[in-house]
């Protein structure tokens, strides 16, 4: 008998160290409780408590989701949208998300639909469909004003999705589709606008250059016209002071000048020129012709006398 109260004060040993033995994880934290008053907090790792007088509770701490189900809501230019939302916290004081509030994840979802329908009645459709992250920051600092009293940081909220009706999404398909079309066209006709203008700007440059070449052609052109006259202008201006030089030096005699003269107007009067230049000094020159044809007319006469005489 007595082998068998051992077994049995064994095993009740066991039973209540067991009991009394209470391991919280590390994403956890535990509530403890005696006679149902609240006790202390615990923290991960292996914690002890007194059986049948105390208890525990283990809460999770980790980042939780919460599915808000799709609802309808209208917006400011009564427009119903149907709206679906996914909330983002985590627990920061399991004292009072377990005293505070009875089911934290029932109130989060209709305290979230309410200030959905807040936050967009405040929108019209077009805000609703482009403002989504001004809706989830507004929305994340209701909640997250809400929920502090209830130990609860509400860190992310976001729009999954935006359906308007089925009517209101074939209007806006087709005015994308008009305004894409504008903005084609738009885009077509600035192009061939820069086109042209791109296409005079060359013409224009194109003809500049053109006239730009042309001038400077003519510039060197005259250039050296201009060139070649002046060195032949400049060798006959040498020749000549060469040539007056050379007259000069000799002393040539009247005679000789006037024979000269003679064998130039020869050239001049060939038979092609249609004109004839007289020189300055064409009264001196006469002169000394004149004279030489009576010298030659007296030596004639002098020649026929003594001819006669001897006869």
């Amino acid at each position: 008998m007595s082998m068998y109260v051992l077994i049995i004060l064994a095993l009740f040993l066991i039973f209540i160290v067991s009991g009394s033995l209470k391991i919280v994880r590390p994403y956890e934290k535990g509530l403890v409780e005696r006679l149902g008053r609240y006790h202390r907090t615990v923290e991960s790792g292996l914690n002890f408590i007194v059986p049948f007088v105390e208890r525990i509770t283990k809460i999770d701490i980790r980042e939780t989701v919460i599915d808000v189900p799709p609802q309808e809501v209208i917006t400011n230019d009564n427009v119903i949208v149907t709206v679906d939302a996914v909330i983002y916290y985590e627990i920061t004081d399991v004292y009072r998300v377990i005293y505070n509030v009875g089911d934290f994840s029932s109130a989060a979802v209709k305290l979230a639909q309410t200030n959905l329908r807040n936050v967009i009645g405040e929108l019209e459709l077009d805000q609703t469909l482009t403002s989504r992250e001004r809706i989830n920051t507004k929305l994340r600092e209701v909640l997250d004003d809400a929920t502090d009293k209830w130990g609860v940081k509400v860190t992310r909220v976001e729009i999954k999705k935006i359906d308007p009706p089925d009517d209101i999404m074939d209007a806006m398909s087709r005015q994308m589709k008009a305004e894409r079309m504008k903005r084609a066209a738009i885009l077509e006709s600035e192009g061939y606008k820069q086109s042209e203008i791109k296409k005079a700007e060359g013409d224009k440059t194109a003809a500049i250059l053109k006239a730009e070449g042309q001038a400077e052609s003519v510039k060197r052109v005259a250039d050296a016209e201009k060139y070649k006259l002046t060195e032949e202008a400049a060798g006959r201006a040498n020749a000549i002071e060469k040539v007056f030089k050379a007259i000069h030096e000799g002393n040539p005699t009247q005679d000789l000048i006037t024979i000269r003269y003679l064998d130039a107007l020869k050239d001049i009067s060939n038979g092609q020129a249609s004109k004839i230049f007289l020189p300055y000094e064409i009264s001196g020159v006469l002169g000394s012709v004149s004279a030489m044809f009576e010298a030659t007319k007296t030596d004639l006469q002098n020649k026929n006398e003594n001819k006669e005489n001897k006869k």
